[in-house]
C-alpha cells in the first residue's frame, strides 16, 4: 500500500457497454459477440426506458410531420373526390316531379276518400316578375345570389352545425342548389341528392346565367295552395298576375317559400304573427342590401291574402282532412309540403267513412238546421268542428273540420286560436292526484275536498298578486266539494286549487297527456284553471284520449300507410307510455262522470252509454265545448262564431239560434251524444273499469234504464249545489235506448241561465304578473 493520500473520485459518465474483441476464427470468440451484441441492445433499451421514466413523460400526441402527413393525405382525397365527382355527374333531364302528379287519400277500409287535384303552373319570363318581387325572394332565400358561386361550402357547414346541435333544421342551400333539388332531382333528405346537387349545381353555374337559374327557381318553387311558381302563387293569393304585385305583396309571397303550410295566414290565422315576422324579415334584408328605401318600407303594412280557393274535388269534409294530413305529415317530419305536393302518393288514412257520416249528420241535425241567417245576422256566424279518436289505438277515427272546404278555408278540427274554457279544467285536478297535492292548509285533494266557491274569493298562496276571479253569474257557492265543484264547473275552487297543485304543475300534466307545449295561453298561472289556452279541438281530443285510456298516451295518428310506386314510406312507431298515473286518470274519469250525470253535461246521457265529460265556454262566448269519452271512443265537439267576412275574427254567440247564450251543455254536447251513438251503435255497452284514488268513491258504471227526456240542459235552470246521485242496478247486457225526439230550438222555452264555467270574462292577473 502507498502512503500518498487517495486522489478525489470524480464523477464520471456511465460506461456504454463495448462489444468484447475476438478474432474471426474463432468459433467461440464470435458466440460470445452475438451475445454481447444482444447484450449492448438490451443495455441501450433499458437506458431509454430509465430516460423516459425519469423525465415523467411519454409522448402521446403525433408529431408534427404525421399532422401534416395526415392532412396532406386528406386534401388529395378531397380534391381526388371532387374531380371525381364533377367529371362523373351530369346535368340531368327534368325530373318527373316538375309535372306534378295527384295524391290519393284513402279511408281506412281502403275506400277512395279524395284527389288533390292537377298541377298549377304557369311558367312566365323574368321581364314579367317585377324586380322589387325578385329583390323580396333574394331577400328571403339567398341575399348574395349575384356574387356568390353556386355552392356556399361555408353556409352549409353553418346549417349541419345548427341542425346537429338543435338549433332548427337549416339546408344551407343557395338559390342554385334549390332550383337543382326542385327541377332535376327531388325532396329527398340523402347524402347521395345532396351530393348530385352539389356538382350539378356548380356545373349549371358555368353553362346557365343568373337570371336563368332565379328565373327557373321562381318558375319551379311550391308556395302552397296548390300554386308552383311566381305565376300561379300570385293568381292564388291576391288574384292577380305576377307583374302587378305590389311591394308588400311580393315580400309575402317570398315568406311563403320559406314554410309554404305554416305561413298561409287563412289556413293557419294563429300562425300569423309568425307569418308578420317573416315578412318584416324580408322587407329589412331589402332595405339592408339599397333594393327598397326605409321610408317606403315604414309605410307598408301586412297585406291578408285573398281566402283561400279550395279545388272543388275537395269540397264537403274531403278538404279538410287533405289539409289535416298534409300538417300531420309535415309536422311529424314524414313528409315535408314540398316533398308531398310533387304527388304520386298513396295515402292510407285512420278516419272511417260510417264515422265521418255520422259527425256530418250529428251537425247538420243538431246545429246547422236550425241556423237561420236571415231571421238573425248572428248565425251566420256559428261554425261546428270536432274529432274523435280510438283512446286504445290513437287512431283518428272522424272529423268534422266545417260547412265545407270550398266555402271555409280554415279547419275547425285543428286550428289554434279559440280559448278551450272549462274544457281544460279536468287536467288541473289530474295534476292535484298525480302530484299528490293538499290544499293550503294540508288536506289530500279528492273528489270529497271541500274548498270555499265564494265568488271573487282572492287565491291564497300565490305569490304573483291579487287573483280573485269570478264565478259565472256573480254567484258564490260557500263551501263545496270538488266534485260538486266540477258538475257545476265554479272558477273560484279550480283557480285556488291551480295554486295549490302549482300552475306550472298543472301546465305540465296537460302537456303530458297531449296539449302541444307551445299552445298558446298555456301560461303558469292562478287563470290557467279556467282554460285560456287555445288548443285545437284535435289537441283535447287526444288529452281527453289519454283519460279515457287509463293515463297511457299515444300520439294521436291520422295516417295508416303511405305508398309510392309500390314502395311503403316508413311511419314513426306507435309507442304508448303511462303518462299520469291510473289512479290519477280514473278519478279524474270518475267526477267527469258526475258532470254528465248531475251537473252541465247531462245532454250527453242521450248516447245511451256510460259517459264522461265537461262543457266550457270561451271569454264572450266565442265558442262552446263539450269534450267527453266512453270507454271505446273520446270526442270533442266545439261550436265557434266566425265572422264570414274578411278578416274573418272571432265573434261573440250571443243570440245565436235564438238562444240568449251557446253553452257547451246545449248544442255541443247533442251533437256529441248523437253522434257517439250512432258511432257505436251495435257494439256492447261497456261501463268504466276505474281504480281510484284514496278517498274517492266510484259512480254507477251503467247509465239508467231510460234516457232522459230532450229538455234544456242544467245550465239554463239554476241548481241546487248538490244533488243524489241515482244509483241503478248494473245492467250489463243493456242495449243504448233510441233517442228521443229533440224539442225545437224555436218553442218557448225558459231564459237560459249562463253556463258556470271559466267563459264570460274572468278575472285575470294583475298587471305585471303572468297571466
Amino acid at each position: 500500500m502507498s502512503d500518498e493520500p487517495d486522489e478525489p473520485q470524480q464523477p464520471q459518465a456511465p460506461l456504454k457497454p463495448q462489444a468484447p474483441q475476438a478474432s474471426a476464427g474463432d468459433g467461440r470468440q464470435n458466440l460470445t459477440r452475438r451475445q454481447a451484441k444482444q447484450q449492448y441492445k438490451a443495455a441501450r433499451t433499458a437506458d431509454r426506458k430509465a430516460k423516459r421514466k425519469a423525465s415523467g413523460r411519454r409522448r402521446i400526441l403525433p408529431t408534427w410531420r404525421m399532422l401534416l402527413g395526415a392532412f396532406l393525405l386528406l386534401c388529395l382525397l378531397i380534391g381526388g373526390g371532387l374531380v371525381a365527382g364533377y367529371l362523373l355527374v351530369d346535368i340531368p333531364p327534368a325530373n318527373a316531379a316538375a309535372t306534378k302528379q295527384s295524391n290519393v287519400y284513402l279511408y281506412a277500409d281502403g275506400s277512395p276518400l279524395a284527389r288533390d287535384g292537377e298541377v298549377n303552373r304557369e311558367n312566365i319570363p323574368l321581364s314579367q316578375v317585377p324586380k322589387h318581387t325578385q329583390h323580396a325572394v333574394l331577400a328571403a332565400e339567398d341575399r348574395d345570389f349575384h356574387s356568390e358561386s353556386a355552392v356556399d361550402p361555408q353556409a352549409m357547414l353553418r346549417a349541419a352545425w345548427n341542425t346537429l346541435t338543435g338549433k332548427g333544421k337549416q339546408s344551407g342551400s343557395t338559390i342554385t342548389q334549390q332550383f337543382v333539388k326542385n327541377y332535376y332531382l327531388g325532396q329527398e333528405q340523402t347524402v347521395t341528392r345532396k351530393a348530385k346537387e352539389f356538382f350539378i349545381a356548380i356545373k349549371l353555374d358555368r353553362q346557365v346565367s343568373k337570371n336563368d337559374i332565379l328565373l327557373g327557381y321562381l318558375n319551379t318553387s311550391y308556395f302552397g295552395r296548390n300554386a308552383y311558381g311566381i305565376q300561379a302563387a300570385a293568381h292564388a293569393y291576391y288574384g292577380k298576375d305576377a307583374e302587378h304585385l305590389t311591394v308588400a305583396e311580393g315580400a309575402y309571397l317570398a315568406t311563403l317559400l320559406n314554410s309554404p303550410n305554416a305561413y298561409d295566414v287563412s289556413a293557419h290565422p294563429e300562425n300569423k304573427s309568425r307569418a308578420v315576422g317573416r315578412w318584416n324579415y324580408v322587407l329589412d334584408g331589402m332595405v339592408k342590401e339599397n333594393w327598397l328605401p326605409q321610408a317606403d318600407r315604414a309605410a307598408m303594412k301586412f297585406p291578408d291574402p285573398n281566402p283561400a280557393k279550395a279545388p272543388s274535388g275537395l269540397s264537403g269534409q274531403r278538404g279538410y282532412v287533405v289539409k289535416a294530413v298534409e300538417d300531420y305529415l309535415a309536422e311529424h317530419k314524414i313528409l315535408d309540403t314540398d316533398t308531398l305536393a310533387k304527388g304520386g302518393y298513396r295515402i292510407t288514412t285512420t278516419l272511417q267513412k260510417p264515422r265521418q257520416d255520422d259527425f256530418a249528420e250529428a251537425v247538420e241535425d243538431q246545429l246547422l238546421s236550425q241556423v237561420d241567417p236571415e231571421a238573425r245576422k248572428v248565425d251566420g256566424h256559428v261554425r261546428a268542428g270536432g274529432a274523435a279518436i280510438d283512446p286504445t289505438t290513437g287512431e283518428v277515427v272522424a272529423m268534422y273540420g266545417g260547412i265545407d272546404y270550398t266555402k271555409q278555408y280554415v279547419n275547425n278540427a285543428t286550428r289554434r286560436d279559440y280559448q278551450v274554457g272549462s274544457t281544460f279544467k279536468p287536467f288541473v285536478f289530474t295534476a292535484a292526484v298525480q302530484n299528490r297535492s293538499t290544499t293550503q292548509d294540508g288536506r289530500p285533494i279528492t273528489p270529497g275536498t271541500v274548498y270555499d266557491g265564494t265568488n271573487q274569493r282572492p287565491v291564497q298562496g300565490w305569490p304573483g298578486g291579487t287573483y280573485a276571479p269570478e264565478n259565472e253569474d256573480q254567484r258564490s257557492y260557500g263551501d263545496i266539494t270538488v266534485s260538486a265543484a266540477t258538475e257545476l264547473s265554479v272558477n273560484a275552487v279550480y283557480a285556488q286549487m291551480a295554486v295549490d297543485v302549482g300552475s306550472d304543475k298543472v301546465a305540465q300534466t296537460a302537456v303530458d297527456l297531449g296539449i302541444p307545449a307551445t299552445t298558446p295561453d298555456l301560461t303558469a298561472s292562478p287563470s290557467i284553471a279556467l282554460g285560456p289556452a287555445t288548443a285545437s279541438v284535435l289537441d283535447m281530443t287526444q288529452a281527453y284520449a289519454t283519460l279515457a285510456n287509463h293515463g297511457e298516451h299515444g300520439a294521436y295518428t291520422l295516417v295508416e300507410e303511405i305508398t309510392k310506386h309500390g314502395e311503403r314510406i316508413a311511419l314513426p312507431a306507435r309507442e304508448k307510455r303511462q303518462v299520469v298515473s291510473r289512479e290519477a286518470a280514473d278519478t279524474t274519469t270518475s267526477i267527469l262522470q258526475s258532470v254528465v250525470e248531475n251537473g252541465t253535461g247531462t245532454a250527453a246521457q242521450a248516447a245511451g252509454r256510460p259517459a264522461a265529460g265537461k262543457t266550457g265556454t270561451a271569454e264572450e262566448d266565442k265558442a262552446a265545448w263539450f269534450a267527453g269519452y266512453t270507454p271505446e271512443l273520446a270526442t270533442v265537439v266545439a261550436v265557434l262564431g266566425q265572422d264570414p267576412n274578411p278578416p274573418y275574427g272571432q265573434t261573440p254567440l250571443y243570440g245565436a239560434l235564438g238562444q240568449p247564450r251557446i253553452n257547451g251543455g246545449a248544442y255541443p254536447a247533442r251533437i256529441w251524444a248523437q253522434f257517439t251513438r250512432n258511432a257505436l251503435q251495435g257494439r256492447p255497452v261497456q261501463g268504466f273499469d276505474l281504480i281510484l284514488e284514496p278517498g274517492a268513491q266510484q259512480p254507477p258504471l251503467l247509465p239508467p234504464e231510460s234516457e232522459p227526456e230532450q229538455e234544456p240542459p242544467p245550465e239554463q235552470q239554476p241548481r241546487p249545489q248538490q244533488q243524489p246521485r241515482p244509483q241503478p242496478e248494473p245492467q250489463p247486457e243493456q242495449q243504448p235506448q233510441p233517442e228521443q225526439e229533440p224539442q225545437p230550438e224555436q218553442q218557448p222555452q225558459p231564459p237560459l241561465q249562463p253556463e258556470p264555467t271559466g267563459g264570460g270574462t274572468p278575472s285575470r292577473p294583475p298587471t305585471g304578473t303572468t297571466p
